[in-house]
Order: structure tokens, then sequence, then C-alpha cells
């Protein structure tokens, strides 16, 4: 099933689930889950002892990631994320948002309920300098990581290496 965005391309999903550090037990979200695949390597990461909720407000994402994690224990939530935050749920450990639609609004949600470890995964500029801005105004700030990978091709008898779009990747969380 093809999403707009597409799944997480691994090296990306690799140095983003490096940044949040997730331990066994931990209690962790996947906010805009999209096709599921870092969802399922979060529950793979938190293990048996942990929690893992994953949110999208759009329901081919829920489909695509039910399919993606049917070998997991995932709580998959259709819904705006907001609404997730505010409703009784376990407190987040670790939290992975790999979209930008009320950045400003869910960060001081997980600032207030302590959570340990939040990366957000962004593809346009303004994204990240406002998710920047945002996490330093509530002094969750850690660093902000800009990677491009490139993948070889074969051309003419030789290998060039091509480029796929870059992804800023922001981490925040308590610094303790």
């Amino acid at each position: 099933m093809d999403l707009p965005g597409g799944p997480t391309q691994p090296e990306v999903m690799a140095v983003s689930l490096a940044k949040l550090a997730i331990r066994p037990g931990d209690t962790v979200v996947d906010i805009g889950c999209g096709t599921g695949t870092v969802t399922l390597e979060m529950a793979k990461l938190a293990g048996k002892e942990g929690y893992v909720y994953a949110v999208d407000r759009r329901h081919q994402a829920i489909e695509c990631t039910q399919e993606t994690c049917r070998d997991v224990d995932v709580e998959i939530v259709a819904g705006e994320a907001l609404d997730f935050l505010a409703s009784p749920h376990k407190p987040i450990d670790c939290a992975f948002l790999g979209g930008s639609r009320d950045i400003r609004e869910i960060l001081p949600h997980l600032q207030k309920e302590g959570t340990r470890s939040i990366v957000v995964n962004a593809v346009l500029l303004e994204t990240a300098v406002e998710t920047i801005h945002a996490m330093k105004e509530l002094g969750i700030f850690i660093e902000a990581v800009h990677l491009q990978v490139s993948r070889s091709h074969d051309l003419v008898e030789r290998i060039m290496f091509q480029p796929i779009n870059p992804v800023y990747i922001i981490h925040g969380g308590r610094t303790c």
C-alpha cells in the first residue's frame, strides 16, 4: 500500500531510533505512524515488557500499520495526536514524530508528562526550524542532525550514487 511520504528510509530510521534510545520495557509512541515501519522497530526495541502506541489520523495509514505490525503487540489509535495525548494513556518514555501537524501543541504535552526522549523527523526546513524553536522554548532541545543518504545505482557498467531527499532529525527530551 502506497502512502504519501512512503516508509521511513532504513538509514534514517537507524539514526532516529539510536537518538530515541528505547530501552526494554519502555512505553513508546509513533505519532504519524504512516506505514508502521518505525512502529515495528520501536516495538522490537521496547520488547514484550514494553508498550507501543501508533497514532495516525489517516485511515490508509492505520490499515498499513495494522498490516506491518500484525506480528507484534501494538495499540493502534485512529485519530489526531492531540486527542490521543489528552486521553488516558500510559506515561510515554519515548516519542517519535514523523510529521509536523500540531508540533507546537504536541511537544508541550510530551514535555509535561516527562517524556525522556523525543525525535522529530522533518523533510521541510521550516518544520525543522519550528521544531527546534519549540523545543528550545520548552528547554528540551538536545540536537538536530541533517542526514543525507545516497544509494548506489548502476550506470553504464559503472556505479553512481543517487541522493535521497535529506531529512532533519531533531532530538529533544530530558538531559538527565
